[in-house]
């Protein structure tokens, strides 16, 4: 009986021990968040400046500047379908002060690189879905005479694999909502890959190839100057921002829905309160008015996504994307 007796004390003082360690971790992770931040804070953009991703990453930092007395400094690294700044950002230091701008590219990388070395569910702690913008098939008027997207069906059934389309890289939305677009349409499109949306979206102004798919963050205002045309909208209800543009049902194209979303990110052990903290500030940004017309503007309804909702999220997309893939048959190295 000593012996149990002797067993049972020193079990409930392993116990009593782990209760203070984690209420000392947890009063220390909330005595970070008091005082965080109180630096700069690092926000890795995986394109290159100019990009969709920037039409809401850049807003938002400012919106966040505001908040929180601090500067929010972007830093784009583009390459490989986004996945060379996500890489960085996996290996950045957990310290609340470094954070990733992730978009639904990396929830295709996922299956369409075989080698990356980063896990996006385990490398990295998901804190608040950005913005949403849907996708939009946008041609340039010289080089497609199609006014409605039936048309620009027929023109590419017509002209199997003479018809150029523009994308952001290898493995991103813009790749694979064109290769969606080739299997529910039944059309033969050349994919043309740049580095980030920004260049493609030039040479689609200039002329070099006909036909985007591109998130309408980036394209919005091109399509209001009347530099590119808007044929259908790749979303279940029509954008504000092109009121007149029918949705891809509409249009004669059932199915077809992609949206270009951003998200952002922390890498994996950062400090929950920090965690907490960022969320609910980008929940206030996004509720301010500045933010509220720009997304609007841009085409973006105002997500509320946040933390483990949003991680289940970037699960399903995942899996989504993975069945494209697979149908599609693309395979990268």
């Amino acid at each position: 009986m000593t012996r149990l007796h002797s067993l049972r004390g020193h079990v409930a003082a392993c116990f009593a021990t782990l209760a203070i360690v984690a209420l000392t971790a947890t009063a220390g992770s909330q005595a970070v968040a008091q005082t965080w931040p109180d630096r700069p804070v690092s926000m890795i953009v995986p394109f290159p400046a100019g990009g969709g991703t920037d039409a809401f990453a850049r807003p938002l930092a400012a919106q966040l500047e505001k908040q929180l007395s601090q500067r929010i400094l972007i830093d784009n690294r583009a390459g490989a379908g986004g996945t060379v700044g996500a890489s960085a950002a996996a290996k950045a230091e957990p310290n609340g002060y470094n954070f990733f701008v992730g978009a639904a590219h990396h929830a295709i990388a996922a299956t369409l690189y075989p080698k990356l070395d980063y896990d996006l569910m385990k490398d990295f702690v998901p804190v608040a879905l950005i913005a949403a913008p849907p996708q939009v098939v946008v041609v340039n008027p010289a080089k497609v005479s199609a006014k409605t997207l039936a048309e620009f069906i027929a023109e590419a059934k017509a002209s199997p694999g003479k018809i150029d389309y523009a994308s952001a890289g290898l493995g991103t939305t813009h790749h694979l909502a064109g290769e969606l677009f080739k299997l529910l349409a039944g059309v033969n499109l050349n994919h043309v890959p740049y580095r980030g949306a920004g260049p493609a979206m030039q040479d689609l102004v200039a002329g070099h190839v006909h036909v985007m798919f591109d998130g309408l963050g980036s394209s919005a205002s091109q399509v209001q100057g009347g530099q590119i045309r808007a044929l259908a909208v790749a979303a279940p209800a029509r954008s504000d921002a092109i009121a007149a543009v029918p949705t891809s049902t509409e249009a004669g194209l059932k199915g077809y829905e992609v949206a270009t979303w951003y998200a952002l990110f922390a890498p994996k052990g950062t400090p929950p309160a920090v965690v907490d903290r960022m969320a609910a500030e980008i929940r206030k940004a996004l509720d301010s008015d500045l933010l509220k017309d720009a997304w609007k503007k841009n085409g973006s309804p105002t997500p509320t996504l946040i933390k483990d909702e949003f991680g289940k999220f970037v699960g399903t997309e995942i899996s989504r994307w993975a069945d494209v893939i697979n149908k599609a048959g693309i395979r990268l190295e």
